[in-house]
């Protein structure tokens, strides 16, 4: 439970800005109004959107909250509060099977824009799979970046995995090739691949997509294939339409939300999950290895909410 209880208190701290942004505003309105009508309704939607919650997911909210308030008959607006939190919650259920990938030899490939945090967050995920006691395993296929290929390498070293790497400009999907067949020899549970997601150039990103999967599915067609993309949560709506543009090119099959610690806008969680249906997996609220977390809808917005400081 230790390990529990200190991330939840790292996710209160890490939302203190959104929940500031938000529960502050909500709380306002909910010892403002005295009975819930159309004006209390529009100011906690205008509270969600500033939230980066977005027009479909608030009005979504909101609408659930309506009906939730008319089948408890409650009247007061301070009895509102634990509803919308149990709305907000329902927006972003996880399947069962969300972290399959773990159970079986798999690849997972790690795609997202430079800058948002992807060549750390996969070296967060070595060590982290390392230390439940998978054989991991590293593909530096991020070949445009000799940063990151650097970046990598000292990821692995750190989390003692092995890792395959060539020089910076060389073909990702030669890359991707070395790492399958080296993972296959010696018998690696999990291959994660950290590759390039140039949005500016979709043709030539879908191409290199496509590439690497067919080396995948020829060389290793029993793998089990995790696609993330990982965004920059301090980017709101931004961060929202990079994840709907990778969509359209690959089968992303889940998201990494990092850097929540930053912004006020820590909302787009909840919004990616309920407007694209692609759920969001794990986030990142600070540097530190085990500050890239798996995502529970309930832990979240009850930080969000939390009277903790």
């Amino acid at each position: 439970m230790g390990e529990k209880k200190g991330f939840f208190s790292k996710l209160v701290s890490g939302l203190s800005k959104t929940r500031n942004n938000i529960v502050a505003g909500i709380d306002s309105i909910f010892s403002g109004f005295s009975s819930i009508d159309e004006e209390f309704y529009e100011e906690l939607e205008e509270i969600l959107i500033m939230a980066d919650l977005g027009i479909h997911t608030t009005t979504k909210v909101i609408e659930d909250l309506r009906k939730k308030v008319k089948e408890s008959k409650v009247k007061e607006p301070n009895e509102c509060k634990q509803l919308l939190i149990d709305s907000l919650k329902e927006q972003m259920e996880l399947q069962e099977n969300a972290y399959e990938f773990e159970n079986h030899k798999s690849v997972v490939l790690l795609i997202g824009v430079n800058g948002v945090g992807k060549t750390t967050s996969v070296g967060k995920l070595a060590g982290q799979l390392k230390e439940k006691g998978k054989k991991v395993m590293v593909a530096a296929a991020d070949t445009f970046r000799a940063a990151a290929i650097e970046q990598l390498t000292e990821w692995a070293n750190r989390a003692k995995v092995d890792i395959i790497a060539q020089q910076e400009g060389s073909d990702p999907a030669a890359v991707i090739f070395d790492a399958v067949t080296a993972a296959k020899a010696r018998n690696t549970d999990i291959l994660l691949c950290d590759t390039a997601g140039r949005l500016h150039n979709k043709k030539n990103l879908m191409e290199e997509l496509r590439k690497i999967n067919r080396v995948i599915d020829r060389e290793f067609p029993e793998a089990f294939k995790e696609i993330l993309v990982v965004l920059d949560g301090t980017t709101g709506q931004n961060a929202m339409v990079q994840a709907k543009q990778f969509s359209e090119v690959a089968d992303i099959t889940g998201i990494v939300l990092t850097k929540l610690d930053g912004t006020a806008k820590g909302g787009i969680a909840i919004a990616i999950q309920a407007e694209l249906g692609i759920p969001v997996k794990y986030i990142g609220i600070g540097e530190q290895i085990d500050d890239l977390q798996k995502f529970n809808a309930y832990d979240f917005v009850n930080a969000l909410f939390s009277d903790e400081k």
